[in-house]
């Protein structure tokens, strides 16, 4: 193979070498999932949101049904405000439950949707009533110690 070949090779390798790099960035940074579909915002008050993060899923059964778009404080209610972008192919009803979950048992956190059975239907600017927080794996423990420190404590006496 003559020079102008083998620099014709390497150029096209050395240009795979960086879409890969682009892609991996893009799949790290969770920019590949960037979407111009038609949505509507919804809110939720969460106690604790854990290791919530904006741009994570929104998920129904299972499916990905929209991002997280903005995480909040309020200052009158001490409870974190969670807008959740939905795509308008998805319509839940007014009853629904918000709940934060894990992938796995240290995965990352995603809101899961479970539809009630209102009549009514969720509209861009609506608040979740039903919500329940995120399980923080370090309250757990210390409630199970303290549980434990008590049983003993009795069983002295």
């Amino acid at each position: 193979m003559n020079r102008s070949t083998i620099d014709l090779w390497v150029g096209i390798f050395v240009a795979a070498g960086f879409a890969a790099l682009l892609f991996l960035a893009l799949k790290a940074g969770n920019l590949a999932t960037f979407s111009t579909a038609q949505s509507y915002q919804v809110q939720a008050k969460f106690a604790n949101i854990g290791g919530l993060k904006v741009r994570a899923p929104v998920k129904s059964a299972g499916v990905v049904v929209g991002r997280i778009a903005d995480i909040r404080f309020d200052n009158d209610s001490y409870e974190a405000i969670v807008s959740m972008t939905i795509d308008q192919d998805y319509k839940f009803p007014r009853d629904t439950t918000a709940k934060i979950l894990t992938s796995g048992i240290l995965g990352e956190q995603y809101v899961g949707l479970e539809a009630g059975g209102d009549a009514k239907m969720l509209e861009a600017g609506s608040t979740l009533r039903l919500t329940q927080s995120a399980v923080v794996l370090e309250n757990l423990i210390s409630q199970f110690l303290f549980n434990k420190a008590a049983e003993g404590k009795d069983e002295k006496k």
